[in-house]
């Protein structure tokens, strides 16, 4: 019979210490290769747009193309995937923590946007850029590593610092566990 969940646990299956220090490695090191691909992608599209030469500006874009199709979304799954099996599978919980709360929105956020926005965005400057024609638009390749390396410098932040303490359902749990009884199941 399975045990009851408590903190830090999903249907009672709590990470042990060498599995979270596991998943703790993976998600480090995924996210930190997420943020300095983004830094890649930004240098490779300022490069792009600074450039006079058009073999630079070529260059630029199809290194950009291959960072966006073959790193940017394994990595960026890898950081979702470990994120989660961490919150889940330990007392930080997903929604217990503003913090926690937070990253998980952003780098859903950020993943999407990676798929929807700047893969095609620069699919689209290295066809232009590929058949002879300028760059369309050099802000396409800007704005994304722009935005995408905000979001993940300020998530590095928030995990660093764990600002703005527990949410309402994370506060109705920690009452719950001091005074013994199980906690009201949250309204939907």
């Amino acid at each position: 019979m399975p045990r009851p969940g408590g903190p830090g646990t999903v249907d009672g299956v709590k990470l042990d210490r060498p599995a979270r220090r596991a998943f703790l490695v993976v998600h480090v090191v995924a996210s930190a290769g997420w943020l300095g691909l983004s830094a890649g992608l930004l240098a490779l599209g300022v490069a792009a747009n600074t450039t006079g030469s058009p073999a630079t500006v070529e260059a630029a874009v199809r290194s950009m193309q291959l960072f966006a199709d073959r790193l940017l979304l394994p990595i960026a799954l890898l950081t979702l995937g470990s994120g989660l099996v961490l919150a889940l599978g330990t007392p930080w919980g997903l929604a217990r923590h503003r913090w926690v709360w937070t990253k998980f929105w952003l780098t859903l956020a950020t993943t999407t946007a990676t798929v929807f926005a700047l893969r095609p965005g620069v699919n689209d400057a290295v066809a232009a850029v590929s058949a002879g024609h300028a760059l369309p638009d050099g802000g396409d390749v800007l704005a994304g590593p722009v935005v995408s390396l905000s979001a993940y410098v300020f998530m590095t932040a928030i995990s660093v610092l764990k600002p703005w303490g527990a949410t309402r359902r994370g506060r109705r749990l920690r009452e719950a566990a001091r005074k013994g009884r199980p906690a009201v199941p949250a309204r939907v």
